[in-house]
């Protein structure tokens, strides 16, 4: 196939570069990081865990609901 422009491949290559010539500006760190206070924790809730509990208490029968 010929060209429809002797400067065909020439203008693409610029349209290209000024599309995608440069990478974008890096982000700080710190700007990705968000840093929240930690609310009190509540041990009467932060306690229970359900997966220890059937670590604890799994048997065969329990699991067929015998």
């Amino acid at each position: 196939m010929s060209d429809p422009s002797p400067g065909a491949h020439e203008q693409a290559a610029e349209i290209r570069k000024a599309r995608f010539g440069a990478l974008p500006e890096r982000v700080p760190f710190e700007d990705m990081v968000e840093e929240k206070a930690v609310l009190p924790a509540y041990q009467a809730v932060d306690a229970y865990d359900p997966d220890a509990l059937a670590v604890r208490f799994s048997c065969l029968a329990a699991d067929l609901g015998l």
